[in-house]
């Protein structure tokens, strides 16, 4: 049976935290990290993983969820199939959708445009941005550079993401949620941090990678 985008979330949170940490989240964590209701809510998602035979759980222990091969075959499938796609095409192109801020916000606008990121594509779900401005020079951002970000709502402390913030407009800075605020943080010493409410700002990707044209 197939996965529902909201059973493939929780799935893949499941296998990036477990990696990580060498120990399952507890169900209050997933909820949180997944912005779910209730805790019911996440027993329901993995009941439905489980009968899937994508986790099992191991009784009478505490974070007891784990992997099953059949993630990790799935996993190993999908890359066999995204090597096969590289080889007979030579390339893989995805969107140009805009500029993104390294300076101040600037609103975003769509592009026909497409950008190749062959060698760099490791994951679904990606699109590419060109930088404008200097607020990222100290982590090796440059003005005219492109970078490919993976589509995601969630973000960890400086991550480098790409924001909305206000409903309007966007900007590439690293992330720190402080409380009830958020700080985007330039990379860049003569530059201030944009700290607005929480509420304002709004997750749209992480950087992947960057590439660079010299010519």
């Amino acid at each position: 049976m197939a996965l529902t985008k909201r059973q493939k979330q929780v799935l893949d949170f499941l296998a990036e935290f477990i990696a990580e940490n060498h120990y399952s989240p507890s169900f209050e964590e997933i909820a949180r990290n997944m912005d779910l209701a209730s805790v019911a809510t996440v027993h329901k998602h993995l009941q439905v993983l489980q009968e899937k035979g994508y986790i099992e759980r191991r009784f009478n222990r505490s974070r007891a969820l784990e992997m099953t091969p059949k993630y990790y075959d799935e996993i190993r499938a999908n890359r066999r199939k995204l090597s096969f796609v590289r080889q007979e095409t030579d390339t893989l192109r995805m969107p140009l959708v805009g500029a993104i801020a390294a300076g101040q916000p600037l609103e975003t606008y769509e592009d026909t445009e497409s950008l190749s990121f062959a060698q760099f594509l490791g994951t679904d779900n990606v699109f590419a941005l060109q930088v404008h401005g200097q607020s990222m020079v100290e982590d090796h951002i440059l003005d005219g550079d492109y970078v490919l970000i993976e589509k995601t709502k969630r973000a960890r402390n400086g991550e480098i993401v790409v924001a909305l913030v206000q409903g309007a407009e966007t900007t590439l800075k690293r992330f720190f949620q402080e409380g009830t605020m958020v700080r985007l943080q330039p990379a860049n010493m003569e530059m201030d941090p944009i700290i607005v409410p929480a509420g304002d700002v709004e997750v749209q990707g992480r950087l992947l990678a960057v590439h660079r044209r010299y010519r």
